[in-house]
């Protein structure tokens, strides 16, 4: 398969679907610049950063600067899901490097001269990037950093401290490969008043190593995600005036500061407006990984055979229970693509735009005051992505495992983001809180429409926004009566948090079903309709039998509605099947790209060519 950028696909709605509104050149320089590369990394702290490093500068040798891509969504978000299923540890360093770091000083000091030469080295690779925002010793670090940054009027400095162990950054950094510099969260310290938190660039590393006042903890292993990760504390490290990315705040010659945001929760979610860039592109990630990862199983389950005693050669892919995960993992990677679509248009309005923030989303993370739909489509996405990526490893079998065939390392990678980039745990329950206190409790719940059943592709879309209406009426009820007896908002959220996070899950999810809607609804080719109604129906059915509990408990549908579940999705797989081949070659990235034996054709003979052999007897 020659894949994606360099086949002329049947249906260009469909590749405008899976890549975005990018030009064929974008692709192709993109698609060029990644398949240049060795097909796997090197082992070792010191190879392995050597060679992220490598691609970082080919890649921004190959494509547009990176401020232009910070200001073109489909173009970032297309070099982050490409270079994910090329390899997931190089998109981890491009989101640290490219996205937070760099996108840090283009959102918050975008004129600012005096960082010239910083944003020169980090556009080219010759530095790379981090994002030092985790604080290790306290949860929900990022509501309440301790790092400080302190104003020395005699020298117009900044003075970067650690105030204790608890407080080391915890982030992807090393001495090794290029020089780094960091984007670093503290909060400013004028006279002895806090004045919230804001980024700061410190250099961490030149090419002799650590610099004065930066202290780095020996290598932390992180398999998930294979790049350096280590603690940093800073002890009195001085940085100049424009180290302080500003945005809009001042700090006069007399030492006067003002801030026209007004509160310091207002300004650490600015300070984290990067996350709106990061959100935006995750989507895309995920559903790249996972449309590989169904094409991988497919192509698996094609080709193995079993010798089951029931229909001895009989492929895997003939058995219902193969279909239901193969085809299931193609249903849902789709429907994370008509997500990614949705937070992609969604990040493309807010690009250039101040979108203000509503502290009152800020109690567990500062997510949803950054982004609430943004912050949903990421918890959502992420958290599928790991589960397809799982099925699809486990249905492989041992191959499924090998980590040459990067199951384990999209599974990981996404596995990993449930936590990273804003814990989609504590988002949900911030979006459930947040659900619960709009909700009007005394609302009659509109009717099932009698026409749809789970087989029918708006049967999900219909349920899903029919069971948050539910669960927000009902957590709002009972968070009132709690309330009555008890103004301590502690006591009345703490027996509440389950289920304000299961109302946050349905709401993103229900997000996400919507955009299948829209995606359906957008389509002109009919033959494309076609194809792409039953899997968005069969997406929809497992996401209900998924959900069934939940549903029937609150009586958001009746057992009725779950009769003849399995038959319906037998049928739903009889449809599919033809159009395999069309999914297959749409949904696979080229194999120069991806580097997977299991990406091939014939994966037991591209196995055996990747693998050194040794031949015993006499030479």
């Amino acid at each position: 398969m020659t894949g994606p950028a360099t086949s002329t696909l049947p249906h260009p709605e469909l590749h405008r679907l899976l890549h975005g509104p990018c030009e064929q050149h974008f692709l192709d320089a993109l698609r060029d610049a990644l398949s240049d590369d060795p097909p796997s990394c090197p082992t070792g702290p010191g190879r392995r950063e050597e060679h992220i490093t490598g691609r970082l500068r080919r890649l921004a040798r190959a494509l547009p600067p990176g401020r232009q891509l910070l200001e073109a969504p489909e173009q970032l978000a297309a070099l982050l899901a490409w270079s994910a299923v090329a390899e997931p540890a190089l998109c981890m360093a491009l989101i640290t490097h490219h996205v937070l770091c760099l996108g840090s000083l283009h959102r918050l000091a975008p004129e600012h001269q005096a960082l010239k030469a910083h944003f020169d080295a980090l556009e080219s690779g010759r530095v790379k990037g981090s994002y030092l925002i985790t604080e290790a010793g306290q949860a929900n670090s990022h509501l309440a950093p301790r790092t400080q940054a302190v104003f020395d009027p005699a020298t117009r400095e900044f003075v970067l401290s650690t105030p204790d162990r608890a407080a080391a950054k915890f982030a992807g950094v090393s001495t090794h490969g290029a020089p780094r510099t960091a984007a670093v969260l503290a909060r400013l310290v004028v006279a002895g008043a806090d004045h919230g938190v804001f980024t700061f660039l410190a250099d961490l590393t030149d090419e002799a190593g650590l610099l004065p006042g930066i202290v780095m903890s020996t290598p932390l292993a992180l398999d998930a995600v294979p790049v350096d990760y280590a603690q940093v504390r800073f002890e009195q490290v001085r940085l100049p005036f424009a180290h302080w990315l500003s945005d809009s705040a001042t700090l006069d010659a007399d030492g006067t500061f003002h801030d026209p945001l007004g509160s310091a929760d207002a300004r650490l979610a600015r300070t984290l407006c990067v996350g709106q860039d990061l959100w935006g592109a995750l989507p895309s990630v995920a559903a790249a990984t996972s449309r590989q990862s169904a094409v991988m199983a497919l192509r698996y389950a094609r080709r193995r055979r079993t010798q089951s005693r029931l229909a001895p050669g009989t492929p895997l892919l003939a058995y219902r229970t193969q279909q239901y995960a193969v085809l299931g993992s193609f249903a849902h990677s789709f429907a994370l693509t008509c997500a990614a679509d949705g937070a992609r248009t969604l990040w493309s309005t807010a690009v250039g735009h101040d979108t203000g923030c509503d502290a009152a989303d800020m109690t567990f993370t500062p997510w949803a005051a950054v982004s609430r739909p943004l912050s949903a489509y990421k918890a959502h996405t992420v958290r599928a992505a790991a589960e397809i990526t799982a099925v699809c490893q486990r249905h492989c079998g041992f191959s499924g495992h090998l980590d040459i065939n990067k199951l384990a390392a999209y599974h990981g990678f996404h596995h990993a983001f449930d936590t990273a980039g804003g814990d989609s745990q504590l988002i949900y329950y911030d979006l459930g809180r947040a659900l619960a206190d709009a909700a009007d409790h005394t609302e009659a719940l509109a009717a099932l429409p009698s026409a749809l059943g789970p087989s029918d592709p708006d049967w999900w879309p219909t349920v899903a926004r029919r069971h948050e209406q539910r669960l927000a009426g009902q957590l709002r009820r009972r968070h009132d009566e709690r309330a009555r007896s008890d103004p301590d908002g502690f006591a009345v959220w703490n027996p509440l948090l389950g289920a304000a996070g299961e109302l946050g899950e349905i709401h993103a999810a229900a997000l996400a079903a919507d955009d299948v809607s829209r995606i359906l609804a957008s389509l002109h080719d009919a033959a494309l309709t076609a194809v792409l109604e039953p899997l968005a129906a069969l997406h929809g059915l497992l996401a209900t039998r998924r959900w069934a509990g939940p549903l029937l408990a609150a009586r958001t549908i009746r057992p009725e509605d779950l009769d003849g579940l399995s038959q319906q999705a037998d049928e739903l797989c009889d449809r599919i099947m033809p159009h395999l081949p069309l999914l297959d070659d749409a949904f696979s990235y080229p194999q120069g790209i991806v580097s997977a034996p299991l990406a091939a054709d014939d994966f037991n003979d591209a196995l055996a060519d990747s693998l050194g052999w040794q031949r015993g007897g006499t030479p």
